[in-house]
């Protein structure tokens, strides 16, 4: 049985098992950047409250999957459907067959239940911690500045970093910025987590540290897409681990295909990293 056979039947066990329904349903998604083909019929489902770890080579189309979650970018074709509702799109006519595009504000409404952490902090660099956090409960959830302060320390305090709130991005290490990063999108209490590669511009003795505040959120339960080159982490911590290469997923299981890889292209990239 193929990989991709075994995440189907053990999301559709899992289903039967807990009553509940995925929080991102991905069917026959395609992106095209002209004559750039880079996804190309992905299917994919992530239950809540589980971790799925996204492996694959430079350019196999992971980021720009999660990109497509969280709609920085429009799919060229398919469905993605989180927490029951369909991203970008309503459905129209007689037969529900037609789409309609969403207008912006109700594109922003879908957004706002995912929260997403980059390889670049994208930091305000005259902003502190503090106010990096509080920006966005101010400014796009119309949080009063009180409240939006309370929540931004407890996050900050949740990342290790209740001694850093008045230090600027330029006073902190780059997994100090990270973990910052990771308390702003907590902030905004999205129902999902993205991590694009985290920690692949850090220093490698930065590296554990975010990987520690990870597996931390990750314990409490939130439901976490994380595209990763960490195969350690994917292995102890993911429930679900899928390996991307060409725009298509080769490969898919628990953890377990980590040391039982059945394609031999997850076996050469394996090789390379391990």
């Amino acid at each position: 049985m193929s990989g991709q056979m075994n995440m189907s039947a053990d999301t559709n066990a899992e289903k039967e098992a807990t009553g509940q329904e995925p929080a991102i349903i991905i069917r026959g998604v395609h992106k095209a950047f002209g004559d750039l083909h880079v996804l190309k019929g992905i299917d994919l489902e992530v239950m809540p409250g589980t971790v799925t770890a996204i492996l694959g080579p430079s350019g196999s189309g992971k980021s720009t999957l999660l990109r497509l979650i969280n709609q920085l970018e429009d799919r060229t074709a398919g469905e993605i459907i989180v927490g029951g509702e369909l991203t970008g799109y309503k459905r129209i006519g007689p037969d529900g067959q037609g789409l309609q595009r969403l207008d912006d504000k109700a594109i922003a409404r879908q957004r706002a239940r995912i929260g997403m952490v980059f390889q670049r902090f994208n930091l305000f660099p005259h902003m502190t911690a503090l106010g990096n956090v509080m920006e966005a409960p101010v400014h796009v959830g119309h949080v009063p500045k009180a409240q939006a302060k309370e929540e931004a320390i407890k996050q900050l305090e949740r990342v290790g970093l209740g001694d850093r709130l008045d230090y600027y991005p330029s006073q902190l290490s780059g997994g100090q910025q990270q973990r910052v990063a990771i308390a702003r999108a907590l902030a905004m209490h999205p129902e999902i987590m993205l991590f694009d590669e985290p920690t692949s511009a850090l220093d490698p003795e930065l590296v554990g540290e975010v990987l520690a505040v990870i597996k931390q959120v990750a314990a409490e339960g939130m439901t976490m897409v994380v595209v990763t080159h960490e195969i350690g982490f994917a292995r102890e911590v993911a429930g679900q681990v899928v390996f991307m290469d060409g725009g298509v997923v080769v490969e898919s299981g628990g953890p377990d295909i980590i040391d039982h890889p059945e394609s031999r292209r997850f076996q050469e990239f394996l090789r390379t990293v391990l």
